[in-house]
């Protein structure tokens, strides 16, 4: 037996790393499919998916709608006013690559829906790729490989087989952060717009590429700077800005409002904030969330913005000065931070939160880094049930406000 497990471990372990990252990968979805079957019977009338949904309906559920709408029917050149008169929720909040990527691929077999599932399915199994060879280099192939198998196995696992951008939109990312890694920044002038215009977020990259740049500047003795790169971290900077800018833009001008893009979002917002919102205030939405949550637990509002404050500092302290964090590497780091500021910026936290960290998934890498078997059986096992209690929530359960994905 002893032999048998060791020929088994040896044969593992030559196979090509596409393959093993395609096994676990596989595997990983046959439990989140497993899990989607069994919310399906668990939903009820009171869900939104009704009695006996099927996984189609899942994979077309919550987000994939207003996708799938995109697909279908494009962008309102008027926007769509609520009872009262304010802008309502609408298809200019959802971004244009995955919508029409999913219908093309969806055509031959005549389904949006089959389509998306495909794009997701496949993006996020490349994105594992891309991520392992990122984290490999700073933790090695064995950490690298449990940092996947988290990636691929934690709480939000199912956005690999449903219609939301966010598995291209992560395969996108990691590219865009190999190739800055790898110095290889002339990628990024294709890479950032497709990231731009596929989900919100490339602001942030473009606050990575400026401290990435005042890095390399820094330490340019040790790690030399060639007026190139200079040239291509400033220029995809740019791009990265005016691409961040850009949908905005596009709203404003294909509906005469200038205030399209934002006022949009912030139909969702208005859920949520009693009272209504009355324009987008840069880090308002976490200190009025933090008063809201704290309020609906039955706590002190004033103690929400304290909480807010002390999580701040501690995501902060762990991005600088947690060792495992820092064996990532400094462009993981860097981008971590940057992402979350952006977040923090833009963001009403609620339960989309947890899809909304994705971004940040190299940072699986730190929890990999400690070689203890019983540890990463440990995280793997939290991964599994965090993974179930979301897909319970969202999709057996899913018809209130702190159940969207």
């Amino acid at each position: 037996m002893a032999q048998l497990a060791l020929t088994a471990s040896r044969r593992w372990a030559g196979a090509p790393l596409a393959l093993r990252i395609a096994v676990i990968y596989l595997c990983a979805r046959a439990v989140t499919t497993g899990f989607l079957v069994v919310a399906a019977t668990q939903s009820t009338s009171l869900s939104r998916f009704g009695v006996q949904p099927g996984l189609a309906d899942f994979v077309l559920g919550w987000d994939a709608q207003w996708y799938w709408s995109v697909a279908d029917y494009g962008y309102p050149a008027t926007l769509p006013l609520t009872d009262t008169g304010e802008i309502a929720e609408n298809t200019w909040a959802f971004m244009p690559i995955y919508a029409y990527a999913a219908k093309a691929v969806g055509l031959p077999f005549g389904s949006w829906g089959l389509g998306a599932f495909l794009i997701s399915f496949v993006a996020g199994y490349l994105a594992c790729l891309v991520l392992h060879r990122l984290l490999r280099a700073h933790i090695g192939r064995s950490a690298a490989t449990w940092a996947v198998v988290f990636f691929a196995s934690g709480p939000v696992a199912a956005m690999f087989q449903v219609g939301y951008a966010e598995t291209l939109f992560l395969l996108l990312l990691f590219l865009a952060l190999d190739a800055v890694a790898q110095r290889r920044y002339a990628r990024l002038y294709l890479l950032v717009p497709l990231l731009a215009f596929t989900r919100p977020g490339v602001l942030a990259f473009a606050l990575f590429l400026g401290l990435h740049g005042i890095l390399r500047w820094y330490r340019r003795r040790d790690d030399p700077l060639p007026a190139a790169h200079v040239v291509h971290i400033v220029a995809a900077g740019a791009l990265a800005t005016l691409c961040g800018f850009a949908w905005q833009v596009i709203a404003g001008i294909a509906t005469g409002d200038h205030g399209a893009y934002l006022a949009t979002e912030l139909a969702w917002r208005r859920h949520w904030i009693l009272g209504g919102v009355d324009g987008f205030i840069p880090f308002e939405g976490w200190i009025q969330a933090s008063q809201f949550w704290f309020g609906e637990w039955g706590l002190p509002q004033s103690w929400g913005p304290i909480a807010l404050a002390i999580l701040v500092v501690a995501s902060g302290g762990a991005l600088i000065y947690s060792r495992h964090v820092r064996a990532l590497g400094s462009d993981i780091r860097l981008w971590s931070a940057s992402y979350l500021l952006y977040l923090l910026a833009v963001f009403f936290p609620q339960s989309s939160t947890f899809r909304l960290l994705l971004p940040i998934s190299p940072l699986w890498g730190a929890v990999a880094v400690p070689r203890s078997r019983v540890w990463r059986i440990c995280v793997l096992v939290a991964c599994l049930i965090g993974q179930w209690t979301w897909i319970h929530f969202v999709y057996a359960l899913g018809s209130t406000y702190w159940q969207v994905p």
